[in-house]
């Protein structure tokens, strides 16, 4: 192919070019987004690819996929006690002040916080009501 000197091209010949390359870039655009459209199809079939084809935007964001599975609150169950403000469930990844307290020599089992009588009243003497 021949390299194209385009510093000495006139501006219309310029244009037309532009015309020509941006009409061949989206057409190539176009197929490689049906081929990974065709691909997602294969890995995920639910209805959204379908949908996708029809509509003209390609959206896959997360408020167009199925809905996430919800998981209750969970508790803390250790606390650190320099800051009792920080806490911890134990799930997912390890607070700084966790890893510098075990660091320090400390056990996991230290740091547990103490479960709280929850839901439970006070004994009260049984009888007569006044």
């Amino acid at each position: 192919m021949q390299k194209l000197n385009l510093a000495t091209m006139q501006l219309d010949d310029l244009w037309q070019l532009y015309e020509e390359l941006a009409k061949v870039l989206a057409d190539k655009i176009t197929a490689e987004k049906r081929g990974l459209e065709d691909r997602l199809a294969k890995l995920n079939p639910l209805e959204i690819v379908r949908e996708v084809r029809t509509s003209p935007p390609l959206s896959l964001s997360l408020t167009d996929r199925a809905a996430r599975r919800t998981y209750p609150k969970v508790l803390p169950k250790y606390g650190n006690p320099l800051a009792p403000s920080q806490k911890w469930s134990g799930r997912g990844r390890r607070p700084k002040w966790v890893i510098a307290a075990l660091e320090a020599g400390q056990k996991l089992d230290d740091l547990k916080i103490e479960p709280a009588r929850r839901g439970r009243r006070k004994s009260r003497p049984r009888g007569r009501r006044s």
